[in-house]
């Protein structure tokens, strides 16, 4: 059975919240409490006052320990987080307030909802939790098939898909065969809808956010999504964030960053390459998000350029070298060493 948190030795920059100890040897004193140099973390736990509660670690922590040694698990996007997918801070796709750790507690009803914190009494088995670096958290499939059953939408649950597989926390197919364990579950129809319209080469979640403005607000084929491109000689052109690579078209999204300084030299000269080599170009603001409309009018419009394009012109190819090594998906990107990681993923933004 996986049991509680021991955090010596752990690396992060957390702190374990204490009880009070009227010695004042394990934990503050009942009068340390009462001052300015402790906060309360949970009921009847306390950290140092300087402890920042903001740091997404240093929540996941404080919420942990209030599960009992023997059950319970971080789960959600907490538990994601305490795996290090990267995109997970708590923070709602499309903004909002932070939202509470939430610990699986089973049917452990001793443990409440507090400030913060949030459980849930679904069935939890023992094979649903691990423990990583002395937290006890659920399985990654269980903790992104939890974010997804219980997103806002459809739309949020395939960008929590997708940006799970961003560090390779979960494939496709295995959050499939989880979500097929889980019938009559809450959400179960909102998370099996999702899983198809994912993909495990997506970057960020404005990306997944056009992508699906293309496919389901468009109706267009639904584009790959950051597939290198490559002239006639090899050489790589780019890897632009959606291609349809049947009619030629590019998309890219461009943040309220991109507009100004060598972020918007940068992109046009990307965009004169792609052209130039016989591609379509088309890019979704940050104004786009809210309204799709224009983005849309023009995504169709680049449509229609592209098949007045000769297939002369066509200068482009998504068919890789033979030196090229493959990062497209998630069985792609476990294989790879710690170092072939650092060299070929570090360009990845998050």
């Amino acid at each position: 059975m996986v049991r509680g948190m021991d955090l010596s030795g752990v690396s992060r920059d957390v702190v374990l919240p204490m009880r009070i100890d009227r010695a004042g040897q394990g934990g503050p004193t009942p009068g340390a409490v009462r001052g300015p140099h402790w906060r309360c973390s949970s009921r009847g736990l306390y950290v140092p006052a300087h402890v920042d509660a903001t740091r997404v670690d240093q929540r996941t922590v404080e919420a942990a320990a209030v599960l009992p040694d023997e059950w319970g698990a971080v789960t959600g996007w907490a538990g994601l987080s305490w795996l290090e997918s990267v995109w997970f801070d708590g923070t709602p796709w499309g903004g909002g307030p932070v939202r509470p750790v939430t610990l699986a507690v089973g049917g452990n009803r001793a443990i409440r909802p507090q400030p913060g914190i949030a459980t849930s009494e679904e069935r939890l088995l023992d094979t649903d939790m691990i423990l990583v670096d002395g937290v006890r958290v659920t399985t990654a499939v269980r903790s992104v098939c939890f974010e997804m059953r219980y997103a806002r939408s459809l739309r949020d649950a395939v960008i929590t898909l997708d940006l799970a597989c961003f560090n390779d926390a979960v494939s496709l197919d295995e959050v499939a065969a989880y979500a097929a364990t889980l019938p009559g579950w809450t959400g179960i129809p909102r998370c099996r809808g999702a899983i198809p319209l994912a993909r495990e080469n997506c970057w960020s979640p404005q990306e997944a956010g056009m992508r699906m403005c293309w496919e389901l607000d468009a109706g267009m084929p639904a584009p790959l999504c950051n597939v290198p491109v490559f002239g006639p000689d090899g050489k790589l052109l780019g890897t632009p964030d959606l291609l349809d690579p049947v009619a030629g078209v590019v998309g890219e999204y461009d943040s309220a960053l991109h507009l100004t300084g060598q972020h918007r030299s940068r992109d046009e000269r990307r965009e004169h390459l792609f052209r130039s080599h016989g591609l379509e170009y088309v890019t979704m603001l940050t104004g786009d998000v809210a309204d799709p409309t224009h983005f849309m009018r023009r995504l169709l419009a680049a449509y229609d350029r592209a098949a007045d394009i000769p297939v002369s012109r066509r200068r482009w190819t998504i068919e890789r070298p033979h030196w090229w090594r493959d990062t497209t998906t998630v069985e792609a990107r476990r294989a790879l060493d710690a170092d072939a990681r650092r060299r070929l993923l570090a360009h990845r933004a998050a």
